[in-house]
C-alpha cells in the first residue's frame, strides 16, 4: 500500500481543504507512492516518535501537530525533518482539518467526557474537495447525562482525561459542556452564547479565567496534550479497520513533563 492511499483515506474523513489558513497540514515529508506495512499515529511527531518508527518498521508516521509549521531556511542533521527524511519515513499531519471534521478531535474530547447528542459550537467558513463553500464547527456542545458542581466536574475532566487540570468555577452546577481541544480560549464567548454551563479546553491565560469567572461560567484547563491525544486512538482504529493488512501502532507519550 502506497502513502497516497492512507492520505486519500484521511482526506475523506477529515479533508485537507478544511485547514485553516495559518496551518501546514498534508503530506509534509516523504514520497506519495513510498510502499507501506506500518503506520505510527501520535500527536507530535518528536525525536522519540522518529526512534519508536524506526525500532517497529513503520515508514509512515500519522500525526495531529504538524511536523513543519512556520517555513524553514535550512534541513541540517540532527532536526526533525532531516531525520526523517534520511530514514524515508513519510509524515501525514491531519491539524485543524482534524479539528473541526466530524468525528475528530472535538467529537473524541466529547466522547471522552461522556456527551452525546453533539452540536457545533464556533462556526468555521471552509471549502470541501470540490471547491464549494461550507461551514464546519471548531468545538462540540451538549449535555452531561447529570448535572455535577463545578469542582467535582473539574476532577471528573482530570480523571477521564488522566491530565492536571486549572480551573474557575462557575456560579451553577455544570451540565450543559463545551469543549474545544487544544487551545480553544477564544471559543469562551461562543460558549457563553450557547448556553453552556462549562467550557474544557486548554491554554488559558490568566485574565481568561477571570473573564469566566466574571460571566459565572466554569473554564477548565486540561492541557494541550491532554485534550488531544484522545483523538489518536479513535483515529488509529479508523486505519485499522481500512487498511487491515497493515499493522497501525500508536504512542502517547509527550517531550513535556510535569513536576
Amino acid at each position: 500500500m502506497p502513502v497516497n492511499d492512507v492520505f486519500s483515506f484521511l482526506d475523506g474523513l477529515a479533508p485537507f481543504s478544511y485547514a485553516m489558513d495559518f496551518d501546514n497540514s498534508g503530506l509534509l515529508i516523504g514520497d506519495p507512492l513510498q510502499p507501506v506495512q506500518k503506520i505510527l499515529v501520535a500527536l507530535d511527531c518528536t525525536p522519540s516518535v522518529i526512534q519508536a518508527a524506526k525500532e517497529s518498521g513503520a515508514r509512515l508516521i500519522v500525526t495531529h501537530h504538524p511536523v513543519i509549521f512556520d517555513p524553514i531556511k535550512s534541513v541540517t542533521a540532527g532536526s526533525v525533518p532531516y531525520r526523517l527524511a534520511s530514514a524515508g519515513i513519510s509524515v501525514i499531519c491531519a491539524h485543524t482539518n482534524l479539528d473541526l471534521a466530524r468525528g475528530g478531535v472535538n467529537d473524541a474530547l466529547a466522547r471522552r467526557l461522556g456527551l452525546g447528542c453533539l452540536e457545533g459550537l464556533t462556526p468555521i467558513p471552509c471549502t470541501d474537495r470540490e471547491g464549494n463553500a461550507v461551514t464546519e464547527y471548531l468545538g462540540r456542545i451538549s449535555f452531561l447525562p447529570s448535572p455535577m458542581e463545578p469542582q467535582d466536574f473539574a476532577l471528573f475532566v482530570k480523571e477521564r482525561l488522566g491530565a492536571s487540570v486549572r480551573f474557575t468555577p462557575g456560579c451553577r452546577p455544570v451540565h450543559r459542556v463545551a469543549v474545544c481541544g487544544g487551545a480553544g480560549a477564544d471559543c469562551l464567548d461562543n460558549a457563553i452564547w450557547s448556553g453552556a454551563d462549562a467550557l474544557v479546553t486548554s491554554e488559558v491565560k490568566h485574565h481568561i479565567f477571570l473573564y469566566a469567572a466574571q460571566q459565572g461560567i466554569t473554564l477548565v484547563d486540561a492541557g494541550h496534550f491532554h485534550t488531544e491525544d484522545v483523538v489518536i486512538e479513535p483515529l488509529a482504529q479508523r486505519l485499522r479497520e481500512q487498511f487491515p493488512e497493515t499493522e497501525v501502532l500508536t504512542w502517547h507519550l509527550t517531550e513535556i513533563q510535569v513536576v
